[in-house]
């Protein structure tokens, strides 16, 4: 045993928060290791220690789960001494072959907060946090169905992260159950230190819009599993993945199913407004300066045209100037304290913003085109999207600059095509509307009813009823 102990002690090296102690109980050797870090030391001492010194016979050594007060409580072998310790366990080693690890760790997480990044108006305020097992119990609090089922693997050939995969059994389609345990398991890296490192390995990097999406929500995600999806909890993060991701979901909210049908139709018809302003304004702008000036009355055109005069630039460089501008302040804003940013990039926007006008740097008009179309943007909150729209918005624009209104309609029916042929998870992203599926219009832009749309999406499950099992 002491060799055992001595190769250990030579393999963690001179790391001091890795705790060695060797006891002698009825004449036996006794060694604990454990991460003093990651452990509770008081039950270490109240629960294990005490109970050890009590021992009276030696033959209780090999029953030691029947004296030790802890439901994780099991033998390992030698090679997964160190595995336990990182996991918060305590490993006693009563000889070679006799080797318990006792889960003692320590309350390293947070309390369950309010969401920050998707702020709800109404329903449940609770978001995930690092806490692996506060993840699963949060949906499972909603969810309270022996159908969930939870599937685990580890990834990360340093890091050992712990993954959780949920479905719905009796809903889920299995071949995208499948697909994801492949696309899993033929990750090879040395960490997984977030949610978001498994996005770029299980989602195609050259789509034009992204497939997956990550929530704080619980609510969130228990929707997405009772709709067919999967998700991903993985364990330090507190971001759960939601998978696969169809393009009609980033018009689509939580809140959208606490309000009335009316209301939350009228709000998915002004995301989808803002959507095509935020990508086709600022091109739509300069190809009516620059090449298609019969197209707007010769008034306005003549206005436009004024404000134009005594810019330096051209009005093609104008707008990237004045979207990088924008891009900057909003950077600002994410990274400064929430008690400072929004002070600093609202003075800087108006600061800036009148001083480039008052110099005769900038034109109003296209300052005022650029704040709409960015503001626009900023109706989704999905990082992703946001920077899906910032890239289309300067292909757009360089199009418009090249050919005017012809280079946007070309750039148009390049995005159609592009989207039309990209696939989720082997499913079509444009579906509902590509393929068409009258069902599903009930809860795209124009939402129903929940008693009217009684079936589910057809690609997600062959389970399409609704509260039934038909």
């Amino acid at each position: 045993m002491k060799k055992l102990v001595d190769s250990i002690k030579s393999r963690i090296g001179s790391s001091k928060d890795y705790i060695f102690k060797d006891l002698k109980i009825l004449n036996k050797d006794i060694s604990l290791i454990f991460n003093e870090v990651l452990t509770d030391s008081e039950m270490i001492n109240d629960f294990v220690l005490r109970r050890l010194i009590n021992i009276k016979k030696k033959k209780d050594f090999k029953h030691l789960e029947d004296i030790l007060p802890d439901t994780n409580i099991s033998l390992i072998n030698s090679d997964k001494i160190i595995y336990y310790v990182n996991y918060g366990f305590v490993v006693i080693i009563c000889s070679n072959d006799l080797i318990y690890a006792i889960e003692l760790k320590a309350d390293l997480s947070r309390g369950i907060n309010t969401a920050e990044g998707e702020v709800t108006i109404g329903g449940p305020k609770d978001s995930f946090n690092e806490n692996y097992n506060t993840n699963l119990g949060l949906i499972r609090r909603r969810i309270k169905s022996e159908y969930l089922k939870v599937d685990s693997l580890e990834i990360g050939t340093l890091t050992f992260t712990k993954i959780g995969i949920l479905y719905m059994d009796n809903i889920v389609d299995k071949n995208l159950v499948k697909d994801v345990k492949n696309r899993l398991n033929t990750i090879n890296i040395d960490g997984i230190i977030d949610s978001t490192y498994l996005k770029g390995n299980l989602e195609n990097n050259s789509s034009l819009f992204p497939t997956i999406i990550t929530t704080e929500r619980p609510d969130k995600a228990s929707m997405a599993l009772l709709e067919g999806k999967v998700c991903l909890v993985v364990d330090m993060s507190s971001q759960v993945i939601i998978l696969p991701q169809f393009f009609i979901d980033f018009f689509h909210t939580t809140d959208d199913y606490y309000q009335k049908p009316i209301n939350a139709s009228f709000i998915r018809i002004l995301r989808f407004i803002a959507f095509c302003i935020s990508i086709f304004l600022p091109a739509y702008y300069i190809a009516l300066i620059t090449h298609n000036q019969d197209a707007i009355p010769v008034n306005l055109l003549l206005n436009l045209k004024s404000s134009q005069i005594n810019t330096p630039f051209p009005i093609f460089l104008e707008a990237i100037i004045m979207i990088i501008s924008f891009e900057i302040l909003k950077e600002s804003d994410i990274r400064m304290s929430s008690t400072t940013g929004s002070a600093i990039s609202i003075l800087g926007g108006l600061i800036l913003g009148d001083a480039l006008v008052s110099a005769g740097i900038m034109s109003p008009m296209m300052i005022i085109v650029i704040a709409l179309s960015a503001i626009s943007g900023l109706v989704f909150n999905e990082i992703e999207i946001v920077n899906a729209i910032r890239n289309l918005r300067f292909l757009l624009i360089l199009s418009s600059a090249l050919l005017g209104i012809y280079g946007i309609y070309l750039s148009f029916i390049v995005i159609i095509s592009i989207l039309t042929s990209q696939k989720t998870f082997n499913k079509p992203y444009l579906f509902p509307f590509s393929p068409f599926n009258f069902n599903e219009q009930k809860d795209a832009l124009i939402k129903t009813n929940t008693e009217k749309n009684k079936l589910r999406n057809p690609l997600l499950t062959k389970n399409i009823h609704r509260g039934g099992y038909k």
